[in-house]
Protein backbone atom coordinates (compact mmCIF):
# COMPACT_ATOMS: atom_id res chain seq x y z
CA UNK A 1 0.00 0.00 0.00
CA UNK A 2 1.22 3.49 -0.86
CA UNK A 3 1.81 5.80 2.06
CA UNK A 4 -0.43 8.83 1.99
CA UNK A 5 -0.97 12.12 3.76
CA UNK A 6 -4.25 13.91 4.34
CA UNK A 7 -4.81 17.12 2.37
CA UNK A 8 -7.89 19.29 2.26
CA UNK A 9 -9.54 21.84 0.02
CA UNK A 10 -12.91 23.60 0.02
CA UNK A 11 -14.67 20.28 -0.62
CA UNK A 12 -13.10 18.45 2.29
CA UNK A 13 -10.25 16.05 3.04
CA UNK A 14 -8.52 13.71 0.60
CA UNK A 15 -5.64 11.24 0.72
CA UNK A 16 -2.62 12.16 -1.40
CA UNK A 17 0.60 10.23 -2.04
CA UNK A 18 2.97 11.18 0.75
CA UNK A 19 5.75 12.03 -1.74
CA UNK A 20 3.60 14.09 -4.12
CA UNK A 21 4.28 17.82 -4.27
CA UNK A 22 0.70 18.57 -5.33
CA UNK A 23 -2.36 18.73 -3.08
CA UNK A 24 -6.04 17.90 -2.86
CA UNK A 25 -7.35 19.62 -5.99
CA UNK A 26 -4.76 17.92 -8.17
CA UNK A 27 -5.59 14.57 -6.58
CA UNK A 28 -9.28 15.11 -7.28
CA UNK A 29 -8.42 15.70 -10.95
CA UNK A 30 -6.34 12.51 -11.03
CA UNK A 31 -9.29 10.61 -9.59
CA UNK A 32 -11.90 12.28 -11.80
CA UNK A 33 -10.17 12.10 -15.20
CA UNK A 34 -8.61 8.69 -15.89
CA UNK A 35 -9.24 9.30 -19.60
CA UNK A 36 -6.15 9.11 -21.80
CA UNK A 37 -3.03 9.00 -19.67
CA UNK A 38 -1.80 11.96 -21.73
CA UNK A 39 -0.44 15.01 -19.95
CA UNK A 40 -0.27 18.55 -21.21
CA UNK A 41 3.02 19.16 -23.05
CA UNK A 42 6.07 20.05 -21.00
CA UNK A 43 6.46 23.27 -23.00
CA UNK A 44 3.00 24.32 -21.82
CA UNK A 45 3.77 23.47 -18.18
CA UNK A 46 7.00 25.46 -18.38
CA UNK A 47 5.09 28.44 -19.77
CA UNK A 48 2.59 28.09 -16.92
CA UNK A 49 5.42 28.21 -14.37
CA UNK A 50 6.87 31.32 -16.03
CA UNK A 51 3.44 32.94 -15.75
CA UNK A 52 3.35 32.15 -12.03
CA UNK A 53 6.80 33.67 -11.65
CA UNK A 54 5.85 36.85 -13.50
CA UNK A 55 2.65 37.07 -11.43
CA UNK A 56 4.63 36.79 -8.19
CA UNK A 57 6.99 39.52 -9.37
CA UNK A 58 4.08 41.76 -10.35
CA UNK A 59 2.33 41.21 -7.03
CA UNK A 60 5.52 42.01 -5.13
CA UNK A 61 5.95 45.19 -7.21
CA UNK A 62 2.36 46.20 -6.46
CA UNK A 63 2.74 45.34 -2.75
CA UNK A 64 0.13 42.56 -2.77
CA UNK A 65 2.68 39.90 -1.87
CA UNK A 66 5.48 40.19 0.66
CA UNK A 67 9.01 40.22 -0.65
CA UNK A 68 9.81 37.02 1.27
CA UNK A 69 6.81 35.13 -0.11
CA UNK A 70 7.28 36.42 -3.65
CA UNK A 71 10.98 35.64 -3.78
CA UNK A 72 10.37 32.19 -2.34
CA UNK A 73 7.74 31.49 -4.99
CA UNK A 74 10.21 32.54 -7.70
CA UNK A 75 12.97 30.44 -6.14
CA UNK A 76 10.70 27.37 -6.20
CA UNK A 77 9.79 27.99 -9.84
CA UNK A 78 13.47 28.31 -10.77
CA UNK A 79 14.12 24.94 -9.12
CA UNK A 80 11.17 23.32 -10.87
CA UNK A 81 12.29 24.56 -14.27
CA UNK A 82 15.59 22.67 -13.94
CA UNK A 83 14.04 19.59 -12.35
CA UNK A 84 14.66 16.57 -14.60
CA UNK A 85 11.50 15.02 -13.17
CA UNK A 86 9.36 18.12 -13.66
CA UNK A 87 6.48 16.35 -15.39
CA UNK A 88 6.11 13.87 -12.51
CA UNK A 89 4.56 16.76 -10.58
CA UNK A 90 1.98 17.52 -13.30
CA UNK A 91 -0.02 14.31 -13.81
CA UNK A 92 -3.43 15.74 -14.76
CA UNK A 93 -5.00 14.29 -17.92
CA UNK A 94 -5.54 16.53 -20.95
CA UNK A 95 -9.22 15.62 -20.97
CA UNK A 96 -10.14 17.41 -17.76
CA UNK A 97 -12.26 20.41 -16.94
CA UNK A 98 -12.44 22.60 -20.03
CA UNK A 99 -11.03 25.70 -18.34
CA UNK A 100 -7.85 23.88 -17.32
CA UNK A 101 -8.57 24.75 -13.68
CA UNK A 102 -7.11 21.44 -12.55
CA UNK A 103 -3.79 22.20 -14.23
CA UNK A 104 -3.71 25.75 -12.90
CA UNK A 105 -4.34 24.47 -9.37
CA UNK A 106 -1.79 21.71 -9.92
CA UNK A 107 0.85 24.41 -10.48
CA UNK A 108 -0.41 26.52 -7.58
CA UNK A 109 -0.32 23.54 -5.19
CA UNK A 110 3.15 22.34 -6.19
CA UNK A 111 4.63 25.83 -5.89
CA UNK A 112 2.85 26.55 -2.59
CA UNK A 113 3.82 23.22 -1.05
CA UNK A 114 7.53 23.55 -1.78
CA UNK A 115 7.57 27.28 -0.96
CA UNK A 116 5.96 26.65 2.43
CA UNK A 117 8.67 24.11 3.26
CA UNK A 118 11.41 26.57 2.31
CA UNK A 119 10.21 29.70 4.09
CA UNK A 120 8.76 28.00 7.15
CA UNK A 121 5.36 29.68 6.94
CA UNK A 122 2.21 28.84 5.07
CA UNK A 123 2.15 29.92 1.43
CA UNK A 124 -1.35 29.30 0.13
CA UNK A 125 -2.01 27.98 -3.36
CA UNK A 126 -4.96 30.32 -3.95
CA UNK A 127 -4.27 33.31 -1.72
CA UNK A 128 -0.61 33.76 -2.60
CA UNK A 129 0.52 31.82 -5.69
CA UNK A 130 -2.74 32.51 -7.55
CA UNK A 131 -3.26 36.05 -6.24
CA UNK A 132 -4.81 38.35 -8.85
CA UNK A 133 -5.34 35.45 -11.21
CA UNK A 134 -8.02 33.01 -12.35
CA UNK A 135 -7.69 29.77 -14.26
CA UNK A 136 -9.82 31.56 -16.84
CA UNK A 137 -7.07 34.03 -17.70
CA UNK A 138 -4.05 31.92 -16.69
CA UNK A 139 -4.71 29.01 -19.07
CA UNK A 140 -5.48 31.15 -22.17
CA UNK A 141 -2.33 33.10 -21.32
CA UNK A 142 -0.32 29.89 -21.04
CA UNK A 143 -1.57 28.81 -24.47
CA UNK A 144 -0.31 32.06 -25.99
CA UNK A 145 2.96 32.13 -24.04
CA UNK A 146 3.90 28.52 -24.78
CA UNK A 147 3.05 28.98 -28.46
CA UNK A 148 4.99 32.26 -28.63
CA UNK A 149 8.10 30.72 -27.09
CA UNK A 150 7.92 27.65 -29.32
CA UNK A 151 7.42 29.76 -32.45
CA UNK A 152 10.28 32.08 -31.56
CA UNK A 153 12.78 29.48 -30.34
CA UNK A 154 11.91 26.38 -32.33
CA UNK A 155 9.56 26.45 -35.31
CA UNK A 156 10.63 29.64 -37.07
CA UNK A 157 14.36 28.77 -36.80
CA UNK A 158 13.63 25.25 -38.10
CA UNK A 159 11.65 26.57 -41.08
CA UNK A 160 14.32 29.17 -41.86
CA UNK A 161 16.95 26.44 -41.80
CA UNK A 162 14.81 24.29 -44.12
CA UNK A 163 14.37 27.17 -46.56
CA UNK A 164 18.09 27.93 -46.50
CA UNK A 165 18.98 24.28 -47.11
CA UNK A 166 16.60 24.13 -50.09
CA UNK A 167 18.13 27.28 -51.61
CA UNK A 168 21.67 25.91 -51.22
CA UNK A 169 20.64 22.62 -52.83
CA UNK A 170 18.90 24.49 -55.64
CA UNK A 171 22.08 26.42 -56.39
CA UNK A 172 24.08 23.17 -56.45
CA UNK A 173 21.64 21.65 -58.96
CA UNK A 174 21.08 24.67 -61.19
CA UNK A 175 22.79 23.02 -64.16
CA UNK A 176 20.53 19.94 -64.06
CA UNK A 177 17.37 19.90 -66.16
CA UNK A 178 14.48 17.46 -65.78
CA UNK A 179 11.01 16.95 -67.18
CA UNK A 180 8.35 19.06 -65.59
CA UNK A 181 5.10 17.26 -64.81
CA UNK A 182 1.48 18.35 -64.64
CA UNK A 183 -1.28 15.87 -63.79
CA UNK A 184 1.67 13.48 -63.12
CA UNK A 185 2.20 13.52 -66.91
CA UNK A 186 5.18 14.75 -68.92
CA UNK A 187 5.31 18.51 -69.36
CA UNK A 188 7.89 21.10 -70.42
CA UNK A 189 11.41 20.84 -68.96
CA UNK A 190 12.59 22.81 -65.96
CA UNK A 191 15.78 23.14 -64.00
CA UNK A 192 16.05 21.38 -60.65
CA UNK A 193 16.77 24.78 -59.14
CA UNK A 194 13.40 26.09 -60.35
CA UNK A 195 11.59 23.18 -58.76
CA UNK A 196 13.47 23.43 -55.47
CA UNK A 197 13.19 27.20 -55.22
CA UNK A 198 9.42 26.83 -55.47
CA UNK A 199 9.62 24.65 -52.35
CA UNK A 200 11.69 27.31 -50.61
CA UNK A 201 9.08 29.92 -51.55
CA UNK A 202 6.36 27.78 -49.96
CA UNK A 203 8.32 27.61 -46.72
CA UNK A 204 9.14 31.33 -46.77
CA UNK A 205 5.47 32.21 -47.27
CA UNK A 206 4.64 30.11 -44.23
CA UNK A 207 7.37 31.86 -42.24
CA UNK A 208 5.96 35.25 -43.22
CA UNK A 209 2.42 34.28 -42.28
CA UNK A 210 3.53 32.86 -38.93
CA UNK A 211 5.46 36.05 -38.19
CA UNK A 212 2.36 38.10 -38.95
CA UNK A 213 0.57 36.15 -36.20
CA UNK A 214 3.28 36.69 -33.59
CA UNK A 215 2.02 40.09 -32.36
CA UNK A 216 -1.47 38.62 -31.81
CA UNK A 217 -0.26 35.49 -30.03
CA UNK A 218 1.92 37.71 -27.81
CA UNK A 219 -1.17 39.59 -26.55
CA UNK A 220 -2.27 38.00 -23.30
CA UNK A 221 -5.49 37.49 -21.34
CA UNK A 222 -3.74 37.82 -17.98
CA UNK A 223 -5.44 40.47 -15.88
CA UNK A 224 -8.98 39.65 -17.00
CA UNK A 225 -9.39 37.07 -14.18
CA UNK A 226 -12.76 35.29 -14.11
CA UNK A 227 -14.82 36.76 -16.97
CA UNK A 228 -12.73 39.64 -18.30
CA UNK A 229 -13.65 42.35 -15.77
CA UNK A 230 -10.39 41.94 -13.84
CA UNK A 231 -12.11 41.33 -10.51
CA UNK A 232 -9.58 40.70 -7.68
CA UNK A 233 -6.65 41.87 -9.80
CA UNK A 234 -4.91 45.21 -9.33
CA UNK A 235 -5.75 47.52 -12.29
CA UNK A 236 -2.01 47.83 -12.91
CA UNK A 237 -1.40 44.06 -12.69
CA UNK A 238 -1.65 43.25 -16.40
CA UNK A 239 0.91 45.85 -17.43
CA UNK A 240 3.39 44.99 -14.68
CA UNK A 241 2.89 41.26 -15.28
CA UNK A 242 3.62 41.56 -19.02
CA UNK A 243 6.76 43.59 -18.33
CA UNK A 244 7.98 40.92 -15.92
CA UNK A 245 7.17 38.08 -18.33
CA UNK A 246 8.89 39.88 -21.21
CA UNK A 247 12.01 40.26 -19.07
CA UNK A 248 11.99 36.55 -18.21
CA UNK A 249 11.45 35.25 -21.75
CA UNK A 250 13.09 37.87 -23.95
CA UNK A 251 9.86 38.04 -25.96
CA UNK A 252 7.66 41.15 -25.93
CA UNK A 253 4.28 40.38 -24.38
CA UNK A 254 1.43 42.85 -24.03
CA UNK A 255 -1.99 42.86 -22.35
CA UNK A 256 -4.87 42.02 -24.66
CA UNK A 257 -6.85 45.01 -25.89
CA UNK A 258 -10.00 43.18 -24.78
CA UNK A 259 -9.86 40.69 -21.92
CA UNK A 260 -13.41 39.54 -22.64
CA UNK A 261 -12.44 38.41 -26.12
CA UNK A 262 -9.16 36.93 -24.89
CA UNK A 263 -10.96 34.75 -22.33
CA UNK A 264 -14.20 34.02 -24.14
CA UNK A 265 -12.61 33.02 -27.44
CA UNK A 266 -9.58 31.20 -28.79
CA UNK A 267 -9.67 32.78 -32.24
CA UNK A 268 -5.97 33.63 -32.25
CA UNK A 269 -5.04 30.05 -31.40
CA UNK A 270 -7.38 28.84 -34.14
CA UNK A 271 -5.73 31.21 -36.62
CA UNK A 272 -2.27 30.02 -35.60
CA UNK A 273 -3.38 26.40 -35.94
CA UNK A 274 -4.71 27.18 -39.40
CA UNK A 275 -1.33 28.51 -40.43
CA UNK A 276 0.36 25.46 -38.93
CA UNK A 277 -1.97 23.39 -41.09
CA UNK A 278 -0.90 25.35 -44.16
CA UNK A 279 2.73 24.72 -43.22
CA UNK A 280 1.91 21.02 -42.93
CA UNK A 281 0.39 21.08 -46.41
CA UNK A 282 3.62 22.58 -47.76
CA UNK A 283 5.70 19.94 -45.99
CA UNK A 284 3.52 17.19 -47.48
CA UNK A 285 3.85 18.66 -50.99
CA UNK A 286 7.65 18.83 -50.77
CA UNK A 287 7.86 15.35 -49.26
CA UNK A 288 5.68 13.81 -51.94
CA UNK A 289 7.73 15.45 -54.69
CA UNK A 290 10.83 13.88 -53.16
CA UNK A 291 9.10 10.49 -52.92
CA UNK A 292 7.98 10.58 -56.55
CA UNK A 293 11.38 11.69 -57.89
CA UNK A 294 13.07 8.99 -55.80
CA UNK A 295 10.60 6.27 -56.82
CA UNK A 296 11.95 3.09 -58.37
CA UNK A 297 14.84 2.96 -58.74
CA UNK A 298 14.02 0.90 -61.85
CA UNK A 299 10.23 0.89 -62.21
CA UNK A 300 9.65 4.44 -60.96
CA UNK A 301 10.89 7.89 -61.96
CA UNK A 302 14.33 7.35 -60.43
CA UNK A 303 15.40 10.95 -61.03
CA UNK A 304 17.06 11.33 -57.65
CA UNK A 305 18.46 9.06 -54.97
CA UNK A 306 17.64 9.89 -51.36
CA UNK A 307 20.17 9.05 -48.70
CA UNK A 308 19.85 5.40 -47.63
CA UNK A 309 19.09 5.48 -43.92
CA UNK A 310 17.81 2.01 -43.07
CA UNK A 311 16.72 -1.31 -44.64
CA UNK A 312 13.30 -0.91 -46.18
CA UNK A 313 11.86 -4.38 -45.88
CA UNK A 314 11.88 -7.35 -43.53
CA UNK A 315 11.48 -9.72 -46.47
CA UNK A 316 12.95 -8.01 -49.59
CA UNK A 317 16.74 -7.71 -49.28
CA UNK A 318 18.30 -4.52 -50.59
CA UNK A 319 15.08 -2.50 -50.56
CA UNK A 320 15.48 1.09 -49.31
CA UNK A 321 12.50 3.39 -48.72
CA UNK A 322 12.08 7.19 -48.56
CA UNK A 323 11.60 7.12 -44.79
CA UNK A 324 12.14 10.81 -44.00
CA UNK A 325 9.57 12.10 -46.53
CA UNK A 326 7.15 9.43 -45.28
CA UNK A 327 7.68 10.58 -41.71
CA UNK A 328 7.11 14.17 -42.80
CA UNK A 329 3.86 13.25 -44.56
CA UNK A 330 2.57 11.55 -41.41
CA UNK A 331 3.46 14.65 -39.40
CA UNK A 332 1.52 16.74 -41.90
CA UNK A 333 -1.51 14.47 -41.61
CA UNK A 334 -1.40 14.68 -37.81
CA UNK A 335 -1.11 18.48 -37.81
CA UNK A 336 -4.13 18.68 -40.11
CA UNK A 337 -6.00 16.46 -37.65
CA UNK A 338 -4.93 18.64 -34.74
CA UNK A 339 -6.21 21.68 -36.60
CA UNK A 340 -9.62 20.07 -37.14
CA UNK A 341 -9.90 19.41 -33.39
CA UNK A 342 -8.71 22.93 -32.53
CA UNK A 343 -11.27 24.38 -34.94
CA UNK A 344 -14.06 22.49 -33.18
CA UNK A 345 -12.64 23.44 -29.78
CA UNK A 346 -12.50 27.08 -30.82
CA UNK A 347 -16.27 27.03 -31.31
CA UNK A 348 -16.70 26.20 -27.63
CA UNK A 349 -16.37 29.76 -26.44
CA UNK A 350 -19.62 29.67 -24.52
CA UNK A 351 -20.45 33.17 -23.35
CA UNK A 352 -17.42 34.33 -21.27
CA UNK A 353 -15.15 31.29 -21.43
CA UNK A 354 -13.86 28.75 -23.91
CA UNK A 355 -14.20 25.32 -22.32
CA UNK A 356 -11.85 23.22 -24.44
CA UNK A 357 -8.62 24.97 -23.46
CA UNK A 358 -6.52 21.90 -22.53
CA UNK A 359 -7.28 20.28 -25.89
CA UNK A 360 -6.28 23.46 -27.72
CA UNK A 361 -3.09 23.70 -25.67
CA UNK A 362 -2.11 20.09 -26.31
CA UNK A 363 -2.83 20.08 -30.04
CA UNK A 364 -1.30 23.48 -30.74
CA UNK A 365 1.96 22.67 -28.97
CA UNK A 366 2.09 19.19 -30.47
CA UNK A 367 1.71 20.65 -33.97
CA UNK A 368 4.49 23.18 -33.39
CA UNK A 369 6.81 20.51 -31.99
CA UNK A 370 6.09 18.03 -34.78
CA UNK A 371 6.63 20.58 -37.55
CA UNK A 372 9.80 21.89 -35.90
CA UNK A 373 11.34 18.46 -35.55
CA UNK A 374 10.43 17.12 -38.98
CA UNK A 375 11.57 20.31 -40.76
CA UNK A 376 15.06 19.71 -39.42
CA UNK A 377 14.98 16.06 -40.52
CA UNK A 378 13.68 16.93 -43.97
CA UNK A 379 16.45 19.50 -44.44
CA UNK A 380 19.34 17.46 -43.06
CA UNK A 381 18.47 13.88 -44.04
CA UNK A 382 16.60 14.28 -47.32
CA UNK A 383 17.12 17.55 -49.18
CA UNK A 384 20.73 18.22 -48.23
CA UNK A 385 21.88 14.70 -49.10
CA UNK A 386 19.98 13.53 -52.19
CA UNK A 387 21.83 13.03 -55.47
CA UNK A 388 20.63 13.36 -59.08
CA UNK A 389 20.50 10.45 -61.51
CA UNK A 390 21.83 12.35 -64.53
CA UNK A 391 21.56 9.45 -66.95
CA UNK A 392 17.87 8.94 -66.15
CA UNK A 393 16.90 12.60 -66.43
CA UNK A 394 18.80 13.04 -69.70
CA UNK A 395 17.27 9.90 -71.23
CA UNK A 396 13.71 10.92 -70.38
CA UNK A 397 14.27 14.50 -71.53
CA UNK A 398 15.44 13.31 -74.93
CA UNK A 399 12.34 11.15 -75.33
CA UNK A 400 9.81 13.70 -74.07
CA UNK A 401 7.43 14.53 -76.97
CA UNK A 402 6.09 17.55 -75.06
CA UNK A 403 9.26 19.39 -76.08
CA UNK A 404 7.45 19.95 -79.37
CA UNK A 405 5.58 22.76 -77.57
CA UNK A 406 8.63 24.90 -78.40
CA UNK A 407 7.71 24.63 -82.09
CA UNK A 408 4.12 25.94 -81.70
CA UNK A 409 4.94 29.45 -82.87
CA UNK A 410 6.74 28.12 -85.97
CA UNK A 411 4.60 25.20 -87.18
CA UNK A 412 1.29 25.68 -85.32
CA UNK A 413 -0.41 23.73 -82.53
CA UNK A 414 -2.05 21.06 -84.73
CA UNK A 415 1.14 20.15 -86.59
CA UNK A 416 3.03 20.05 -83.31
CA UNK A 417 0.35 17.78 -81.80
CA UNK A 418 0.66 15.39 -84.75
CA UNK A 419 4.44 15.23 -84.31
CA UNK A 420 4.02 14.54 -80.59
CA UNK A 421 1.57 11.70 -81.27
CA UNK A 422 3.93 10.08 -83.75
CA UNK A 423 6.81 10.36 -81.29
CA UNK A 424 4.67 8.73 -78.56
CA UNK A 425 3.44 5.94 -80.83
CA UNK A 426 6.83 5.12 -82.30
CA UNK A 427 8.88 5.73 -79.16
CA UNK A 428 11.24 8.05 -81.05
CA UNK A 429 12.98 11.24 -79.89
CA UNK A 430 10.94 14.31 -80.75
CA UNK A 431 13.84 15.87 -82.66
CA UNK A 432 13.93 12.95 -85.14
CA UNK A 433 10.20 13.10 -85.82
CA UNK A 434 10.22 16.90 -86.13
CA UNK A 435 13.11 16.78 -88.59
CA UNK A 436 11.13 14.30 -90.71
CA UNK A 437 7.81 16.19 -90.65
CA UNK A 438 8.89 19.85 -90.83
CA UNK A 439 11.15 22.03 -92.96
CA UNK A 440 13.32 22.88 -89.95
CA UNK A 441 16.95 21.78 -90.12
CA UNK A 442 18.54 19.51 -87.56
CA UNK A 443 20.77 22.33 -86.36
CA UNK A 444 17.78 24.64 -85.94
CA UNK A 445 15.81 21.95 -84.10
CA UNK A 446 18.70 21.32 -81.72
CA UNK A 447 18.62 25.00 -80.79
CA UNK A 448 14.82 25.16 -80.50
CA UNK A 449 14.51 21.94 -78.50
CA UNK A 450 17.47 22.50 -76.17
CA UNK A 451 15.99 21.65 -72.74
CA UNK A 452 18.13 24.18 -70.88
CA UNK A 453 17.02 26.93 -73.26
CA UNK A 454 13.38 25.93 -72.78
CA UNK A 455 13.64 26.55 -69.03
CA UNK A 456 14.29 30.24 -69.69
CA UNK A 457 10.83 31.07 -71.05
CA UNK A 458 9.98 33.36 -73.94
CA UNK A 459 8.95 32.53 -77.51
CA UNK A 460 11.45 30.24 -79.31
CA UNK A 461 12.56 31.51 -82.69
Amino acid sequence: MKKTRTEHDSMGELEVDINALYGAQTQRAINNFPVSGLKLPESFIRALLLIKSAAATANMTLAHLSKEKGQTINLVIDKLLVDANLMDHFPVDIYQTGSGTSTNMNANEVIANVASQICGEKIHANDHVNFGQSSNDVIPTAIHVSASIALHNKLLPALKSLSSTIHIKAQELDAFTKNGRTHLMDAMPMRFSQSLNSWAMQIEQNINHLQLLQPSIQCLAQGGTAVGTGINADPAFAKVFNTALSDITGITFKPSNDFFAAIGTQDTAVALSGQLKTTAVSIIKISNDLRWMNSGPLAGLGEIKLEALQPGSSIMPGKVNPVIPESACMVGAQVIGHDAAITIAGQSGNFELNVMLPLIAHNLMSSIDLLSNVSVLLADKAIKTFTVNTQKINDTLARNPILVTALNSLIGYEKAALIAKIAYQEGRPIIDVAEQHTDLTRDKLEVLLNPIKLTEGGIPH
